[in-house]
Parts: structure tokens; sequence; C-alpha cells
């Protein structure tokens, strides 16, 4: 167990260490006009979003933005949730909310506030531009009994602990819509973390804490390990 523990320790820190030397990378980019366009793997890049100045080009934010949340979004690790396919105006919103500290969480503080610092409007339409045309992440195979019960939350929520059906917002495959995340083949463990994080408030969000706060730690369990299937 400890030594589980300190490896544990260890993954964090690498993390943290991965984290901070990519918002000094950030902060030389953001105050730096770049040349190249953005990165065409998984597909063309979209197109840049207009500014007074010009065309916003965000290749240089888009290779620091890979170092944690991994090439086109898609990345490996739970600590950083896949953008790739996420709805548009959602990565726009929490963006600017990592930028303004009206999103609080701890991973938002550790992470997010330090990276969105300096992000203009324009760079952020065009890096949510660009996450948002990527494929999504396709859903992991789970049969086990726990996906099985997150999928009758899902579809039917739990009407005893006034628990509403997730799909009535999130949509009947965990797509998203607009504001709304796209659920669908994100991390198990990073969606735990966000409902554990709305249901103690840590994450302020006066709809998601009324609609977890009835959740169990094993039906918030249940619930990722479903979303992670679509």
């Amino acid at each position: 167990m400890r030594a589980q523990a300190r490896m544990t320790g260890g993954l964090r820190r690498g993390a943290r260490r991965v984290a901070s030397a990519a918002v000094m990378v950030m902060l030389a980019l953001v105050g730096a006009p770049c040349s190249a366009q953005a990165p065409k793997a998984g597909g063309a890049p979209p197109a840049a979003a207009p500014s007074a100045a010009g065309p916003v080009d965000v290749s240089g934010t888009i290779h620091v933005c890979s170092s944690c949340h991994g090439p086109d979004g898609r990345s490996v690790s739970s600590t950083f949730p896949r953008l790739a396919g996420q709805q548009k105006d959602y990565i726009e919103t929490q963006l600017k909310a990592f930028r303004d500290k009206t999103r609080a969480d701890p991973h938002a503080k550790t992470y997010m506030w330090g990276m969105a610092a300096r992000l203009g409007d324009p760079l952020i339409l065009g890096i949510a531009d660009y996450y948002s045309s990527r494929k999504p992440v396709a859903g992991t195979p789970d049969n086990s009994p726990e996906a099985a019960a997150g999928a009758k939350i899902y579809t039917e929520g739990i009407a005893a602990e006034s628990v509403p059906a997730c799909k009535a917002c999130h949509g009947d495959h965990a797509e998203g819509n607009g504001a709304i995340p796209r659920l669908a083949g994100q991390h198990r463990e990073y969606i735990e973390r966000q409902l554990e994080a709305f249901a103690s408030n840590a994450r302020a969000n006066e709809i998601m804490h009324d609609n977890s706060k009835g959740l169990t730690a094993a039906e918030i369990r249940d619930v990722a390990a479903y979303v992670q299937t679509q």
C-alpha cells in the first residue's frame, strides 16, 4: 500500500510539473504572434476566428494544450479531460471561466487558471473551434453490472432521490448540446471527480449540484462507467 501511495503521489507530482512547464510555454506563446496553421492531424483545421488584427492562429496554443490533453484532444491520462469532439460552446464557456477564475474547483486552480490567464476571446474561440471539430474518442465497451446500473440512472434517473435522467440534458448518447458538455467517451475517473465536485459544491454549478447531491459514491461510479461506453 505504501509503495502504491508513493507511485500515485509521484504520478500526480509529475502531472503538476508538466502542467507548470506548459504554463510557462503558454505565457510565452500567447504574447507572441505565430505564423503556422493549426495541426492537421485528425483532419483539416477549422477556419481561424477573425479579429481586428486578422485571423487568429491557434497552432502554438494547441501545441501547448496537447502536452496535457493529448494530440487532437485525445488525452490518455484521466487527470486531463478529452476535448476531441467536445461541444464548442462548452469549451468556450469553460476557458473563459478558467481565465476569469469563476470556475474554482481544485483541478481548475491547479492546472487551468494559469493556462488560461492570458487567453483573449478570439484565441479562446479558435481553440473551441479546433477541438470541437476533432473526431471524438470512441466509447469503451463495458458489460459490467456497474455500467448497467449507470445506464439505468442515466436514462431514467432516481425518482426517490430527486435525481433526474442525465439524458434529458446531455442527450440520448451523452453527446451534449451547446453549453451542455459531451460526456461520451470521457475518462471514467474524470467524470467521477466532476460529479463529486458538483455534489460537494467544490465546482459551483447550481443545476449540477441539485442533480448530483442525491447520488451515492457507488452511483457516481456507475454513471461514470456508463458514459465512458458511449
